[in-house]
């Protein structure tokens, strides 16, 4: 019971730090806009700043699940050979 409790406690906190997040409304620095409007090549720079930090949680993300399967690889044709050199005879 009190394993469902918790459970419920820590969903309900969840739930309401995102409805907290979702109320508020995001504004932009005027100086900023102002500034990216005005020079040639900051807009420019400021989308590949964008690209750049879009990209990289793929990146990562990529990079964790190749390394993964080339470690669940790896084992299981360890397991393999372990498997094929028991079955041969003394």
């Amino acid at each position: 019971m009190r394993h469902i409790l918790r459970k419920c406690l820590i969903l309900t906190a969840i739930l309401v730090s995102f409805a907290a997040v979702g109320m508020s409304a995001a504004t932009a620095c005027p100086n900023c806009k102002f500034a990216n409007e005005t020079e040639s090549n900051r807009p420019k720079a400021y989308m590949y700043s964008i690209l750049f930090m879009i990209g990289m949680p793929a990146t990562i993300f990529t990079g964790f699940g190749i390394s993964f399967y080339r470690m669940t690889r790896k084992a299981e044709l360890a397991a393999l050979e372990e498997a094929s050199l028991e079955d041969l005879p003394s």
